[in-house]
């Protein structure tokens, strides 16, 4: 089994009384982008922020079924500790950049600082390493003490995904990264996936069919909490099997 690979074996997941997503099940390959794609509501999101666990902050949250990572059942145990080791083997990415009120650097340095013991001089090696991966550390390397909060919307996405690979996750989420995002700085971010891709598992929830088409490999379709397809993302968009995807791809939904 590989290491970072997923697979989602009959999942339900439940808010309360309401039921989002229904039998569930999807194998994703490490290495590589996969794609959830559908209307609102359809249970895309759910699915994602169930894979670090993050749904477990919701009250009324419950889920059956089994999801491994690199072969673990990551619900066979909820002692905090296995959870809180398991997210940091997970980065996450937001809708919104989310930088925290502090520097450049410091934005970089906090998750390290609040989980390994390491010298400063050390992480702000790592930090440096991490910005010039993203090919971001040239825009921002003259003012890494200057606030986050003073970087544009694009530039703040950008710090948020090496903020991301940190703590040197096996498999990184996007939850519609680009959505609040000009052209020229969501293509900027597909960039970085593309390059990323090479050595982490990427799951990425959008509801732009054309970047779904531009940048992954993979595509799973949902509607209204049900797994309709998924497959190479080729196939999906050039090949639908069923009325509901490709109605969805045409806009005729």
């Amino acid at each position: 089994m590989d290491k970072s690979s997923i697979s989602i074996q009959g999942v339900d997941v439940w808010y309360g009384e309401k039921q989002a997503l229904e039998d569930v099940n999807l194998e994703i390959p490490e290495k590589g982008i996969t794609a959830l794609i559908g209307p609102s509501g359809c249970g895309k999101t759910t699915l994602l922020r169930s894979l670090n666990r993050l749904n477990d902050l919701i009250p009324d949250f419950s889920l059956s079924g089994r999801i491994s990572i690199g072969g673990r059942d990551i619900y066979a145990n909820n002692d905090p500790a296995l959870v809180r080791e398991l997210r940091k083997g997970i980065g996450m990415v937001f809708q919104q950049p989310n930088p925290l009120p502090d520097t450049i650097i410091k934005n970089l340095m906090l998750p390290v600082r609040e989980n390994y013991v390491m010298k400063k001089a050390d992480i702000k090696e790592k930090a440096v390493e991490k910005l010039k991966r993203i090919g971001f550390y040239d825009e921002v390397s003259g003012r890494l003490n200057k606030s986050a909060l003073s970087l544009s919307g694009g530039q703040q996405q950008r710090l948020c995904i090496a903020r991301a690979l940190m703590l040197e996750p096996e498999v990184i989420l996007f939850d519609e990264p680009c959505s609040s995002l000009d052209p020229i700085s969501t293509y900027r971010i597909e960039d970085i996936l593309q390059e990323l891709k090479q050595s982490y598992t990427i799951v990425i929830v959008t509801h732009n069919l054309e970047q779904a088409r531009r940048i992954s490999d993979r595509t799973a379709f949902f509607y209204i909490g049900k797994l309709i397809e998924s497959g190479m993302t080729d196939d999906i968009f050039l090949s639908p099997k069923t009325k509901l995807l490709s109605d969805y791809i045409t806009g005729r939904m």
